[in-house]
């Protein structure tokens, strides 16, 4: 009796859970997650910029490091350089100040082909770095050349942003401009009753288009809501109709098509390859709604998931 009891506690428990984490299941939405599902149209364009400006900035600081490690080495050859340049220098002042008496004894000895061979030396020193000096160039070149963010990425991160500015000004003027529709001569229930008919008949653009007007005059958006993420999961636009039964879930997660909604919640999660929620959700079916039909699915589901 004390294990049954304990049995059906833990259940109780875990149930409860579950229900308290329906909406916070949902993955949909989440542009932080790395594989994202779910998106509407505006964070599908601020996914997009987000991936490309980071891969512009990436390129940048890549760049920019490479630089100014290229830059160090380079005034470092040139401080050799110049004391070089300077040596060469000070042995041509030194044997041009010689007079013709000393210069003839210099030569007589073997000083003068010392002095020369210095000279010689410190110039082929010279030559040297200068082609060190032109090939740490020709890399810093090549290298900028390599990872340098071009016209075409810079003009594709331009328009994409230009494309989501199109994008919020749409919609912001859709907020203040008012629509002219022949549904605003119509009443809210009797947009509904249709809205429902054209779902029964499949429909599915005159359905969404009707259940849509609904959720902009917020007439009972909770069922509005799952009534479309219903025709984008039978239309297998999986990530569209979990977004859209996430909205429904937050907004009234007690309504009496929750089984349902769960059920094909986790079958689209299950299609977009986040099984690890989609079995969360096939257990809180179980758990929740042991003696509907939807349990009985859920379990035949979870069974095939590997």
């Amino acid at each position: 009796m004390k294990i049954s009891f304990l049995v059906v506690f833990i259940a109780t428990i875990i149930s409860c859970d579950l229900l308290g984490a329906e909406p916070s299941a949902f993955g949909a939405g989440d542009l932080s997650n790395p594989s994202p599902y779910g998106l509407t149209s505006k964070e599908k364009v601020i996914l997009q910029n987000k991936k490309n400006l980071h891969n512009v900035v990436a390129k940048s600081n890549d760049q920019a490091n490479k630089v100014d490690s290229l830059r160090e080495r380079l005034d470092g050859l040139q401080t050799i350089v110049e004391g070089l340049s300077q040596k060469s220098h000070k042995n041509k002042w030194d044997i041009k100040k010689l007079d013709e008496k000393n210069l003839q004894q210099i030569k007589n000895s073997n000083e003068y082909e010392k002095r020369l061979s210095e000279v010689s030396q410190l110039n082929s020193e010279i030559i040297q770095s200068n082609k060190v000096v032109i090939s740490e160039l020709s890399l810093l070149l090549n290298t900028i050349n390599s990872t340098y963010i071009t016209k075409d990425e810079f003009n594709v991160l331009v328009n994409d942003v230009n494309t989501f500015k199109e994008l919020v000004a749409k919609e912001l003027k859709k907020l203040s401009t008012p629509k002219k529709s022949s549904l605003n001569d119509m009443s809210m229930a009797e947009i509904t009753k249709k809205a429902r008919a054209f779902y029964d008949k499949k429909y599915y653009t005159k359905s969404i288009e009707y259940y849509t007007y609904l959720v902009e005059k917020n007439y009972k958006p909770a069922r509005a809501h799952y009534m479309i993420g219903e025709m984008q999961y039978y239309r297998k636009n999986y990530g569209e109709a979990i977004a859209y039964f996430k909205k429904s879930a937050k907004l009234y997660p007690k309504a009496s098509y929750m089984p349902i909604l769960m059920l094909h919640t986790a079958i689209s999660m299950e299609k977009t390859g986040d099984t690890k929620n989609a079995k969360s959700f096939y257990n809180g079916i179980i758990l929740k709604y042991p003696e509907s039909k939807y349990a009985v699915d859920a379990i035949k589901y979870l069974e095939t998931i590997k």
